[in-house]
């Protein structure tokens, strides 16, 4: 079963469930069937996880796991996939925009790959995809309308009545949930702008915790991101020719190798006049990555969480307790 095929499965079993999701099920007028998972709903966890899901073709296992932060807990997510190539790379990450003068949304998921979004990195994993049905996963403000949803059809090269899509702003709870849900398709990219042979990862592991919602859509853009450069978590096995080679690539692969590094990122973004060109884009990446080298027999580790920022970020007030 291809990819679509298979987060059509997940699409179908989240229509079932979206009373207890908290989500809303609609057609536009061509057939596009729509979820609304926090626009004009307000979905929740369970609903973020369902959204991941959809993100990376459920080629991964994704839960909702609890971290400490400060000593205090908070919930997270924890990502497991034996695909990393496939659910991160080629459906997961948002390399999709879909723009129109009433409506903008950072696309995922696998119907990316029969719109051959981008054409250099699936050329470059020598992935591709045929599918008669595609899942699209939507980071807007706002629920597409049918012409929206007939372009993406047409780009996907299917009919509108069999497509998929799901829709989360960022400030939302499902959709900050599906933004951390990202942390090993982070540390994947962030290797693969670096030149590295991604193919070589054989199976991923990540964490990180669930940004709270703490203002609107870029105040909970810069604090998601925040969830996996100042604490996200990777881990990575790999089969690659070179240790010494491998070693150079880890270096320069955490969050902290970044001039921008060491303020929430909302900061940085709003120094740079809220210009993403004017950030160096070697942030995005996980705090901390371990890799297991299979060849070299060698298990490498690079970065660090950094508790403070994140305590910043999320804009935790302790205010104490008091006794009986």
């Amino acid at each position: 079963m291809g990819s679509n095929e298979l987060a059509f499965e997940v699409f179908e079993e989240m229509m079932d469930l979206a009373e207890d999701l908290h989500v809303d099920v609609s057609e536009l007028d061509n057939g596009t069937l729509v979820i609304d998972a926090g626009v004009k709903v307000r979905g929740g966890l369970w609903a973020g996880i369902f959204l991941s899901r959809l993100c990376m073709a459920d080629l991964a296992d994704i839960q909702i796991i609890p971290m400490d932060l400060n000593g205090t807990s908070l919930p997270g997510v924890q990502v497991v996939t034996d695909y990393p190539v496939i659910s991160c790379m080629a459906s997961q990450c948002a390399m999709w925009q879909i723009k129109s003068d009433k409506f903008f949304a950072m696309c995922s998921g696998p119907a990316r790959i029969l719109a051959r979004k981008t054409k250099e990195l699936y050329e470059k994993i020598g992935f591709e995809e045929q599918s008669d049905v595609a899942v699209l996963v939507l980071e807007s403000n706002k629920l597409p309308d049918a012409t929206v949803a007939s372009h993406i059809a047409e780009m996907c090269g299917i009919d509108p009545a069999d497509l998929r899509l799901a829709v989360a702003p960022t400030n939302s709870v499902a959709g900050l949930v599906q933004v951390s849900a990202r942390v090993v398709e982070t540390g994947l990219h962030k290797l693969f702008t670096m030149g590295f042979e991604i193919n070589t990862i054989l199976n991923g592991w990540g964490k990180a915790p669930i940004s709270p919602i703490v203002g609107d859509a870029t105040m909970c853009m810069g604090s998601s991101n925040d969830a996996i450069i100042y604490g996200g978590e990777t881990y990575y096995t790999l089969e690659y020719s070179n240790i010494e080679e491998l070693e150079a690539y880890l270096r320069e692969m955490p969050s902290e190798a970044s001039r921008d590094y060491g303020l929430p990122f909302y900061k940085t973004f709003k120094a740079a006049g809220f210009d993403f060109f004017k950030v160096d884009h070697n942030v995005f990446a996980p705090a901390k990555i371990v890799m297991n080298d299979l060849k070299s027999k060698q298990t490498l580790v690079a970065g660090r969480v950094n508790p403070e920022v994140l305590a910043e970020s999320f804009n935790l007030k302790n205010i104490g307790s008091t006794n009986a």
